[in-house]
């Protein structure tokens, strides 16, 4: 979806071809009790979709629905310095096991509250009503930005395609999200 918004300056938002990418290193961590390196379509969609970006795939695994193994795999990443983002697919729903945002929400250091509105609005174009059922969200955890989606193959693709696809490209204006990852303060405003 290649959305163009007309900025109160009067420039649209949207890509400037005539700046610099700066590719950011991301990790993708699948949350389920079921799938594996061969079943998880959801995590290789993701991975797939950064680095086809020209991102970096920083590290994919596979965690249960567990708060604590969900928690340990998190702040790994996040005492990585090869970790600018992480990416984490299921346990979003409300199933009994359920439990992303429970292990990420007590963790964060601020919410990112606009990236739930912003991936509602987006999946219900192609989902409809039933996006209600998500309970997507980010945040930071210390200087590491971390987004929570859905476990479906179809979520993971709007959440990429029609929402992280631009705020992960430093190219976007009126401004990304690539400015505020540490490395890239002061380059990429």
């Amino acid at each position: 979806m290649d959305q163009v918004v007309k900025a109160k300056s009067g420039r649209k938002a949207g890509i400037d071809e005539s700046l610099p990418f700066y590719p950011l290193k991301v990790a993708v961590l699948t949350v389920s009790d079921t799938r594996t390196e061969v079943t998880d379509t959801s995590g290789a969609l993701l991975a797939d979709r950064l680095t086809g970006a020209g991102h970096h795939l920083a590290g994919r695994t596979i965690v249960t629905d567990d708060v604590d193994a969900i928690q340990r795999q998190i702040l790994a990443w996040v005492a990585d310095p090869d970790v600018d983002v992480i990416l984490t697919t299921g346990g979003t729903g409300f199933s009994p096991r359920d439990m992303t945002p429970e292990a990420v929400r007590p963790l964060l250091r601020r919410e990112m509250d606009g990236f739930a509105v912003v991936f509602h609005q987006a999946s219900q174009t192609t989902v409809g009503v039933s996006t209600l059922q998500s309970r997507a969200l980010a945040g930071q955890i210390e200087e590491t930005f971390v987004f929570c989606v859905p476990g479906s193959t179809g979520a993971c693709r709007d959440a990429w395609d029609l929402v992280l696809a631009q705020e992960f490209d430093s190219r976007f204006r009126p401004c990304s999200l690539v400015g505020q990852i540490p490395r890239y303060r002061g380059v990429c405003n």
